[in-house]
């Protein structure tokens, strides 16, 4: 139980930079072009292709819900899970909030952060997110000049592959396989940047975040054989 109660569970949503290729700053539309000639097929419009790729990129992309999430014993030795998200429209502001929680709470060389894909996507996206925000990275983020074993991320799809490196599985898939219970959701990871900028509701994607972290911390009981939380015990704050 001691090294549940020091792993924070997260799960981030980010969306294209702008809400179209048009608004893009006249320095970045020809990367984007450029960029797009690799990813989008050949006679796909620029305004659809950033619209639906740029969101994965953190050079044209931004962070706009962090789902922060953490597991906790009761005084009769029972597990509950809580799940928050931290939502804002100004990334400079989510992210000095979200340092000042890491550099307050996930300071000690003993606790940890969770996240699927989180080694290729999550940690690596918000590092280059700080970066661009001229924010100091948490320290717990920052992997400089430290070996392997001592860098305090898990990724249970790392956990999931058992050393096959050309394997993706979805945290959704991954759920359904290993028997998770999900909460549903009236949206899922491709519909994040349309509920942004077409319909303007950042809370509904923040509801969504504060779900899959709910279930990603599930995941990474039953990859480690544990019993998972019920629904019960789990609080959606």
């Amino acid at each position: 139980m001691q090294n549940l109660k020091n792993i924070l569970f997260l799960d981030i949503e980010t969306v294209s930079g702008f809400a179209s290729f048009s608004l893009l700053p006249e320095r970045l539309k020809p990367l984007w072009e450029k960029k797009a000639k690799y990813i989008v097929a050949e006679n796909t419009p620029i305004e659809d292709s950033y619209f639906d790729k740029a969101a994965i990129y953190a050079e044209f992309a931004k962070v706009i819900v962090i789902g922060i999430g953490f597991i906790y014993e009761d005084e009769n030795k029972q597990l509950f899970l809580k799940s928050k998200a931290l939502a804002h429209d100004n990334e400079k502001d989510l992210l000095i909030e979200f340092k000042a929680f890491l550099d307050s709470k996930f300071k000690n060389k003993d606790q940890f952060l969770c996240a699927h894909n989180g080694k290729e996507f999550d940690f690596p996206f918000l590092c280059r997110r700080f970066l661009v925000n001229d924010i100091e990275i948490p320290k717990i983020l920052q992997l400089r000049d430290k070996k392997p074993w001592e860098i305090p991320h898990f990724d249970t799809m790392e956990m999931w592959r058992f050393g096959d490196k050309k394997a993706y599985t979805s945290l959704e898939l991954l759920a359904a396989v290993l028997n998770v219970p999900t909460s549903k959701s009236d949206i899922d990871g491709s519909q994040v940047n349309e509920t942004y900028y077409k319909l303007g509701d950042l809370q509904r994607i923040a509801e969504y975040c504060k779900r899959d972290v709910a279930t990603l911390a599930n995941i990474y009981l039953r990859l480690n054989q544990l019993p998972i939380i019920s629904e019960q015990n789990t609080a959606l704050i």
